[in-house]
């Protein structure tokens, strides 16, 4: 019981924090989103790099980042059906908040000796959310943005950045060869030393944004649903390729956290109104909140 609430009541705390810093406007909007700044900006790229730098490149890995991406068309696809003419719906149905929320999760729960587990499944839902899933959203919106723009976003972003460097120290085999001469753990205790807030800092956000009240409740649950339907049709699939090749000890545990994470936090930038905003923002509280309940239920099962 206790390693379980050694797990919990952090998190927990944190969204308190975050609920309480906005009613007594300890923190206001503009520090909020400063924060938020920190984090996708400074700590989480530190995060990535880590990530991909030490993680093990092989067949296997080309592998599941097609598995990967191939899902979050397959849960967009799926997203289509249960849309019912809704515009966002779809893209409320794939894609992971594994960024600001999915590593911190995942590290509570295995601890950050094992993050590249993580990252081994990330690179396919980062692929997606990065291409297609912005290309989609761009072209549906009044506003539509030159594919230029999109692309020099992606490449000027800290987090895509960290990851691309993260993925030629790791893939190169230059992380490892530095090992020898010690710089290797020069990288991990700054990279350590940066990325240590960032739990903490994202579920004080979260928890701050967390309001439900004015909650559209049909339409929101709907979302709700339709998403845990498709992530758990997902899940098995991408289970059963996991064990298929041999690497089922290794990375059910990221797949276990990473298809019970909420959509990208990105969406409302996208909403082209205030109604659509707020549908898409309430859907993001609902299912953020059913994440943490489900990593509750995770960590205990787990523990």
């Amino acid at each position: 019981m206790i390693q379980i609430l050694n797990t919990i009541i952090p998190v927990i705390l944190m969204l308190c924090i975050g609920v309480i810093a906005r009613r007594s406007k300890l923190l206001s909007r503009e520090g909020i989103n400063a924060l938020k700044s920190i984090v996708v900006n400074i700590t989480l790229p530190a995060v990535m790099l880590n990530a991909f730098a030490t993680m093990d490149y092989s067949v296997n890995n080309i592998i599941m980042t097609a598995v990967m991406f191939v899902s979050c068309v397959a849960a967009l696809l799926l997203g289509k059906l249960a849309a019912g003419g809704s515009r966002f719906i779809p893209f409320l149905t794939t894609g992971f908040e594994a960024g600001m929320l999915g590593y911190s999760l995942f590290m509570l729960l295995y601890g950050s000796e094992n993050i590249s587990a993580f990252a081994y499944i990330d690179l396919g839902q980062v692929l997606f959310v990065f291409t297609l899933y912005k290309i989609l959203l761009g072209a549906d919106s009044d506003d539509k943005p030159k594919a230029s723009v999109l692309v020099r976003e992606m490449l000027t972003s800290p987090t895509v950045i960290a990851i691309i460097c993260g993925v030629i120290l790791g893939a190169t085999g230059i992380y490892r060869a530095l090992e020898g001469i010690g710089v290797s753990s020069l990288i991990d205790a700054c990279t350590d030393f940066v990325s240590a807030p960032t739990g903490a800092v994202i579920l004080i956000t979260i928890g701050y944004d967390l309001v439900l009240s004015d909650i559209p409740w049909k339409s929101v649950i709907r979302v709700l649903v339709s998403r845990i339907v498709i992530m758990a049709l997902l899940r098995v699939g991408v289970g059963a390729v996991v064990h298929a090749i041999g690497m089922g000890d290794i990375l059910d545990p990221a797949l276990n956290i990473m298809f019970i994470l909420p959509p990208p936090y990105v969406l409302p930038v996208f909403a082209d109104d205030e109604k659509q905003r707020n549908f898409v923002s309430s859907s993001l509280s609902v299912t953020t909140l059913a994440t943490i309940v489900c990593f509750i239920i995770l960590t205990v099962m787990t523990r």
